[in-house]
């Protein structure tokens, strides 16, 4: 550290200025920031979530008012129409701030209402990145990857400049909010940011040349939804053809509604289908939980159990069956806490038929007809039929 420019010392050069409160830009203002507006909630009557520190929640005899913090940018709701005004009155004489009115964007998300439904988009900020790439006349693809493709770190020639790559996939990573079925596109491009070649690139554009033909998709959340939480998962096994680890996913229901999904690289080798798939249920049991417990701070109770469907049948009894066998005994112990999960009664693993396993789209690239048939399933309508299927 050194004095700064026009206010150096000549008696005390080896001295450094003492600051007497946080200067914006500097690594230590965020916190700061935060610490203030944390404060200054819980003397309103917010709690901090155990969940997510970034949500407070507000219950009282006059209802539930939640407030959800990303820096300096705060999204407040609540149950009437008074207790939210109450409070953003509140906050604005304690902070200087800008009230917009009724949700309809929010750090490059678009929100639109209507009288059944409200959809999440990002069409604008899906915009900027096809202008940003040249891309903007480019001619639509039906799916961002051809059927079975699969990337390796020898396709191709090394760029020699890997800048333009490094800022799509960063820019498409961010997009992956609103839109679930480029997640698994997107993980497979982000395993070459280190060293990116022309084919991977090709791959980017194509993600690219996909997007340009769906660009007002985004996801849907209907308030006459079930209380159930419900989630699909599949592995992949030795999916990545350099390490042979597998690819996992799986996506989220609260009811009819897809709220979480997750597109995952392993990070150790598993040794057969059953162990990867094992490890994806881990994976996504730690979510559900999660998500619970997000769901309980807020006032929302969910009805158990939750359902895990998967379609590995050896995955699912080992799930049930608490006695080690000798072909999974290798597994490691962390991987075994879904047991206590079913066995408390929190969580129930239920088999589903492959042609209807909606976490496909999340771990290997598909036919056209297949991606666009979950693809919709995911995004616009309820998968619970498919289940019984």
């Amino acid at each position: 550290m050194s004095q700064p420019p026009g206010f150096i010392h000549s008696s005390f050069l080896d001295h450094v200025c003492k600051l007497h409160r946080s200067i914006y830009g500097l690594c230590q203002a965020p916190r700061v920031w935060f610490q203030s507006l944390s404060h200054t909630l819980i003397s309103f009557g917010f709690k901090s979530s155990k969940a997510d520190n970034s949500l407070f929640t507000n219950h009282s005899s006059a209802g539930t008012a939640l407030l959800l913090v990303y820096v300096e940018d705060i999204i407040i709701m609540g149950s009437t129409d008074y207790l939210i005004n109450h409070f953003v009155h509140k906050l604005s004489q304690r902070f200087h701030m800008k009230d917009l009115g009724d949700l309809h964007y929010f750090l490059g998300l678009e929100v639109h209402r209507a009288s059944t439904h409200l959809q999440l988009t990002q069409t604008k900020y899906l915009l900027s990145i096809l202008k940003s790439a040249s891309m903007l006349d480019c001619k639509p693809q039906p799916t961002p990857v051809i059927s079975g493709h699969k990337l390796s770190m020898s396709d191709g020639l090394l760029l020699p400049d890997p800048y333009e790559y490094r800022c799509l996939v960063g820019a498409l990573q961010y997009l992956t909010f609103t839109r679930p079925d480029i997640s698994y596109f997107v993980q497979q491009v982000c395993q070459f940011m280190h060293s990116p070649r022309n084919a991977h690139l090709q791959v980017v554009k194509r993600i690219l040349w996909y997007l340009k033909g769906t660009l007002g998709f985004g996801l849907c959340f209907y308030a006459n939804s079930s209380p159930t939480l419900s989630c699909f998962v599949d592995a992949n096994w030795s999916g990545f053809p350099d390490t042979r680890r597998s690819t996992m996913g799986h996506c989220v229901f609260l009811g009819s509604n897809l709220i979480s999904w997750s597109a995952k690289k392993q990070v150790t080798v598993a040794l057969s289908s059953t162990e990867s798939e094992y490890k994806a249920f881990t994976h996504a049991s730690a979510d559900l939980l999660w998500i619970s417990f997000i769901l309980r701070d807020i006032g929302f109770h969910t009805s158990l159990p939750c359902i895990l469907y998967s379609d590995n049948m050896g995955a699912t009894q080992l799930a049930h069956n608490p006695v080690f066998h000798a072909r999974t005994k290798h597994v490691e112990l962390s991987y075994h806490f879904i047991r206590e999960l079913v066995s408390t009664s929190f969580l129930q693993v239920s088999f589903v038929r492959s042609t209807n396993q909606l976490a496909d789209l999340f771990t290997k690239g598909l036919s056209s007809s297949n991606f666009c048939y979950f693809r919709d399933k995911l995004m616009w309508h309820s998968p619970h039929h498919l289940a019984g299927a």
